[in-house]
């Protein structure tokens, strides 16, 4: 098989298994509406503002930091911008 093949098909078994957990997920939250247990979902719902707040905290959001060979004047061009 060729490199373009294996990648095709691991995209599409990653877009299933997304599809999946999607679904599921679903049929959990819709499963506790209909139940009234709005403990749990209060607690899942905190879990996961927590869960995405932690992963925007850690995220690289700026991209890399450029990096000069001299580092020297780089502070002096930065101070002069001041």
């Amino acid at each position: 098989m060729s490199s373009r093949s294996v990648m095709a098909l691991s995209r599409r078994r990653r877009r299933w298994i997304t599809f999946i957990w999607t679904t599921v997920l679903t049929a959990l939250i819709i499963a506790l509406i209909y139940w009234e247990k709005t403990a749990i979902l209060y607690i899942l719902a905190t879990l996961g503002v927590a869960g995405l707040l932690a992963v925007v905290a850690v995220a690289n959001l700026g991209g890399p930091e450029k990096t000069s060979s001299d580092g020297a004047a780089n502070s002096e061009s930065t101070s002069e911008k001041l």
